[in-house]
């Protein structure tokens, strides 16, 4: 019986490291495509997002099979557990990365410094989505504890474009709503961070049976598209 749950745990692991690689890739595709100016990279977005999608909807199955079949108790109850909440945000990184995508137009090709920042940001935010998910697989409470961490590193960036941004439109207004469009690029960063740091927050609930402090996901909400 528990070779069998082995075997079952070890393909949910699978899919949560595939779903992890999918959120990785539209949050590159993201970045990419903002500072290449490239709209053909945008538009690679959605049909990944509708991967991520389709993925979490075979991980709640694993996960509901486990739990009406095995009846794990425990630790092992607690990384199901976690699993299905951990899909949630990875759900909506893909969400958010597919909302960068449809801002991108409205940029209409331009260019500002504050893009370097955007940039840092979207590689910070991959870092975190990856080391959240290999805390999960590994259920490596210092590695979660690290991507926590790293979220302090993504919002100082978000202040900074923020800063720029403000100082941008007070000297130039007629630079307001291209100002307010990057600015919500780099929210959508933020929020991702925000996700990944709720990925690394269940990790630790999985193995301490403590949430640590990550942000609740109902806690984080989001924009509606135009």
């Amino acid at each position: 019986m528990r070779i069998r749950f082995d075997e079952q745990l070890n393909a949910l692991n699978q899919e949560l490291i595939r779903m992890g690689a999918l959120c990785e890739e539209v949050i590159s595709l993201a970045a990419s495509a903002l500072i290449k100016k490239d709209d053909a990279l945008a538009a690679k977005i959605a049909p990944l997002d509708h991967e991520i999608d389709e993925k979490e909807r075979q991980i709640e199955s694993i996960c509901l099979r486990l739990l009406l079949q095995q009846q794990p108790v425990a630790r092992d109850l607690r990384q199901i557990s976690a699993a299905l909440k951990m899909v949630t945000d990875m759900e909506r990184i893909g969400d958010q990365a597919e909302d960068i995508a449809e801002i991108l137009p409205f940029l209409n090709g331009r260019t500002l410094p504050e893009h370097i920042q955007i940039r840092e940001m979207a590689k910070a935010t991959i870092r975190m989505v990856t080391d959240s998910v290999d805390a999960y697989v590994k259920q490596d409470i210092s590695i979660a504890e690290a991507v926590i961490d790293s979220d302090d590193i993504v919002d100082d960036y978000f202040t900074e474009i923020k800063s720029s941004l403000i100082s941008l439109i007070a000297q130039k207004p007629t630079e307001g709503e291209y100002a307010l469009d990057l600015l919500m690029v780099a929210k959508y960063f933020e929020r991702i961070g925000d996700h990944a740091a709720n990925i690394a927050g269940w990790v630790l609930f999985s193995v301490t049976g403590e949430k640590g402090s990550q942000r609740p996901a109902n806690q984080i909400e989001k924009e509606p598209k135009e």
